[in-house]
């Protein structure tokens, strides 16, 4: 019988302590803090995400409850309401911000074997937002609309891996567009992007860093046809032409030529138009390339649904990015965890539902989730939210 150490100890483990160490001492995390320390607030926190805890006082409880296996499983100190509250509300953001950026590294590195297509070996990035309601009365920072409070989780995510690489949280009120200011660009990257943030001028930003875009285009855009190139009607493609924009300040903005593609999609009975400023791809790889946008989509509903990032457990913006900083590493860590131990033929859904059961549990964690009895289910229901199935 395996009388070792608990299951969530065992999780910890893939943590990089040492990262974690620096990046408190940098921001000052533990300053005049005696017992309930940055690790502690961390590991609580995680918790809650991975038992699917809905409150703090359901996470502080479910803890007590255990008090004896709180020493093993990294937890120092009083666990109370008012400790993991106030933690939550003074202490900075930005360490787990840039903790969730540590692991996010690593994770990019263990996918880094995937890539899109064969023609596509280069970096694919997806950028979107969604947009997490809250109540102005709890939140009257949050002013969104005029009886409506929110932010934004602005996310750049890898293809097909699904590691979100960028994320920036903000007020929901300014356009999605701004974003891109903030981006760091990576030469010969793809960033795939909606309508919402087609800006000629940052566009042009994204083509002079020798990166490349596909965005849907704008129905007022106004743009010129220089050439026309041959295209195969058999995959969908109605044209495939080399454009300029006509209105003076978009062409000043954008004095390059752009590429148009036109495709249509017979499953959905529609026809898109794209814009590019790669010409070497073919045209029904631009426009699968922009298809497969779609994985941030899932994205943000799976951690909508899987994750405790729809109701908040304090009301200061604080509070609510550290909130969601540690429920995105604690996707991630499941992601670092699902690629160590080879267990490919798991959804994240199914480790952390495994999990979720057997966090106080003395079990070998590589044992129990590789002796898991799953029966893959039906993956082309279009109602079925599934990511890394790879």
């Amino acid at each position: 019988m395996y009388s070792g150490r608990l299951v969530f100890s065992q999780i910890m483990d893939y943590l990089p302590s040492k990262q974690f160490r620096r990046i408190v001492k940098k921001y000052s995390g533990n300053h005049k803090v005696k017992h309930f320390k940055c690790s502690s607030q961390f590991r609580c926190m995680a918790f809650g995400q991975m038992a699917y805890r809905t409150s703090m006082r359901d996470i502080v409880r479910c803890l007590r409850a255990h008090q004896s296996k709180l020493y093993h499983m990294g937890i120092r100190g009083g666990i109370s309401l008012n400790n993991l509250s106030n933690s939550n509300m003074q202490r900075d953001w930005r360490i787990y911000a840039e903790y969730g950026q540590v692991l996010i590294d690593i994770a990019r590195r263990l996918y880094a074997d995937e890539s899109f297509c064969e023609e596509v070996s280069e970096p694919v990035y997806a950028l979107d937002s969604t947009t997490i309601s809250l109540s102005l009365s709890l939140f009257p920072w949050a002013d969104f609309r005029d009886d409506v409070g929110g932010v934004k989780l602005h996310t750049l995510m890898e293809l097909p891996s699904s590691i979100p690489t960028f994320l920036q949280i903000t007020e929901a009120r300014p356009h999605d567009v701004n974003v891109l200011d903030s981006l760091i660009l990576e030469p010969g990257a793809y960033y795939v992007m909606d309508r919402g943030y087609m800006d000629f001028a940052r566009l042009y930003r994204i083509a002079r860093s020798g990166a490349f875009f596909v965005t849907r285009l704008k129905r007022n855009v106004k743009l010129r046809r220089r050439y026309s190139h041959d295209k195969d009607t058999a995959l969908g493609i109605l044209s495939d032409q080399t454009v300029v924009a006509v209105e003076e300040k978009s062409y000043n903005h954008y004095p390059a030529p752009l590429r148009r593609v036109r495709f249509r999609d017979e499953e959905q009975g529609r026809s898109f138009a794209f814009l590019t400023n790669n010409f070497d791809l073919a045209a029904r790889t631009v426009a699968d390339l922009f298809k497969s946008r779609w994985q941030i989509e899932l994205f943000f509903k799976w951690i909508k649904q899987h994750l405790q990032i729809k109701s908040f457990f304090g009301h200061t913006m604080n509070a609510v990015k550290t909130q969601i900083w540690i429920a995105v590493s604690t996707y991630v860590l499941v992601a670092i965890i699902r690629k160590k131990l080879g267990l490919e033929h798991l959804s994240l859904y199914n480790i952390l539902q495994v999990l979720s059961v057997s966090l106080f549990c003395y079990v070998d964690l590589p044992q129990l989730l590789r002796e898991t009895d799953f029966e893959p289910g039906d993956y082309n229901n279009p109602n079925q939210l599934q990511l890394f199935n790879l």
